[in-house]
């Protein structure tokens, strides 16, 4: 961790523009004076960089954050850990940045300027708990649903070209019954469309386990 100088008496207010992988941040005073800005990592060791060095500009009275809930979302809950009131900021709309260019220091210090002129208030997400809990299971249940009916479209396609003794025997099953009968079928007997059937069963394979997915997500 970088050693910084030690905090003075004055209050200050930062910002930070955030990315995937650095995070920039500034520093205003209260009276809207910019103090400094610097880019940071975006890892557990640059959020203790980051906000060390935003403390050793004065009392920071709080922190305006772009994306908390996605790049920033991991810097928001390290800075409210530590005491920190952080307030999210909207990243400024694409004719604004159109007008006035792309500018991380820029983007960082309108953060602070933002929080300092009450244009930001909205409080982020904690991003733990039950509601960040019940989040993730729902984005996971849906991407397994998603995939599962992918699964069945493309079992369906492959059906439709399949000799006609097998789509005679496969007739008017959907879903789990489908896949199951066309998993307990005997490969032998359709040699001349084995690598076909072989893909079936791949689908098919697919298609249980997202099933299974869903059905566990669903009972949590």
């Amino acid at each position: 961790m970088t050693e910084f100088k030690k905090p003075k008496a004055r209050r200050i207010v930062g910002g930070v523009d955030t990315h995937a992988d650095t995070h920039h941040a500034a520093v205003v005073l209260m009276n809207g004076r910019r103090i400094a800005d610097r880019e940071f990592p975006a890892t557990r060791v640059g959020y203790a960089d980051l906000l060390e060095w935003m403390r050793s500009f004065g009392r920071l009275h709080a922190v305006g954050v772009e994306g908390t809930g996605s790049y920033g979302a991991a810097l928001a809950r390290h800075l409210s850990s530590a005491k920190v009131k952080v307030v999210e900021v909207n990243r400024p709309d694409r004719q604004q940045r159109r007008a006035k260019g792309k500018s991380d220091p820029l983007d960082s210090y309108s953060a602070a300027e933002a929080v300092l002129a009450d244009r930001a208030r909205a409080v982020p997400k904690s991003g733990n708990g039950v509601a960040e809990s019940t989040r993730v299971l729902h984005l996971v249940r849906a991407g397994a649903v998603k995939a599962r009916t992918a699964c069945l479209n493309e079992l369906h396609a492959l059906l439709v070209t399949a000799p006609a003794e097998l789509r005679e025997q496969l007739a008017g099953l959907k879903k789990a019954r489908l896949a199951d009968a066309c998993f307990r079928l005997r490969l032998y007997r359709f040699k001349s469309y084995r690598r076909g059937l072989d893909l079936q069963v791949g689908l098919i394979r697919r298609y249980g386990q997202d099933r299974s997915l869903c059905l566990s997500v669903s009972c949590i």
